[in-house]
């Protein structure tokens, strides 16, 4: 009943509310990027869309079942992984940092929070915003001690390229981590010279190595212009 789905064994994770439900002219669109039933102002309607593209990318789908005045459940699968053996620990430790600065601009809370904790496990400082315009009164402010900047490129206001534009007019040799949870515009992302991407989800080791590779860069930039 899925064009998305296949053959073999999935994990089924459900999620249902007892809420007010959803119209059915509603319902076809909820996973359209920035369609959303919400204010101007209160909502961009990238949260269903941001899920979707992430199952997909795991080979899964969803299936949402809904009546007015009754409530929603959507129900996610994700293809089971089949494994004979453990996984192998990994020996190599994760690159930590030196006590450099990084900017973490997100609009969501909780995101900038674990950022923030789990950064300065590993030995950073970090700054945080919650959007474009805070992040550049964070950089103008403190632009001598940051070495790179995360940004999440789907954000309220003022988004990540635009803001990105804006830093590279503040410091053209600004180093940007760029997120997100949908693929990115290849030619936006050659526009404002995008090179290091972390794709949602991703885990703490998949940004102490960009962060490695990306802050080492520049102090060895600095090392020879000196």
């Amino acid at each position: 009943m899925n064009l998305d789905a296949k053959v073999g064994d999935f994990v089924a994770i459900t999620v249902a509310d007892t809420g007010m439900g959803i119209a059915k002219e509603t319902l076809n669109r909820i996973f359209e990027p920035f369609f959303t039933t919400k204010e101007v102002g209160k909502g961009t309607g990238l949260g269903l869309s941001t899920v979707i593209g992430i199952i997909k990318s795991h080979g899964g789908f969803v299936n949402v079942y809904s009546e007015v005045g009754r409530g929603t459940q959507m129900k996610v699968f994700i293809p089971a992984l089949q494994r004979t053996q453990p996984a192998p620990i990994e020996a190599a430790t994760l690159p930590i940092g030196h006590g450099e600065t990084i900017l973490v601009v997100d609009d969501e809370a909780y995101i900038r929070s674990v950022s923030k904790t789990a950064l300065e496990t590993y030995y950073y400082q970090v700054l945080t915003a919650c959007d474009g315009i805070d992040a550049l009164a964070v950089y103008a402010q403190h632009q001598a001690e940051i070495k790179a900047v995360v940004i999440d490129m789907m954000m309220p206001g003022m988004d990540g390229i635009t803001t990105i534009r804006a830093l590279k007019q503040l410091n053209p040799h600004v180093k940007i981590i760029a997120v997100s949870g949908l693929s990115m515009n290849e030619e936006l992302v050659r526009e404002v010279g995008i090179t290091n991407f972390l794709l949602k989800p991703y885990t703490i080791k998949d940004m102490l190595v960009l962060l490695n590779k990306n802050v080492e860069h520049i102090l060895s930039y600095k090392e020879v212009d000196c």
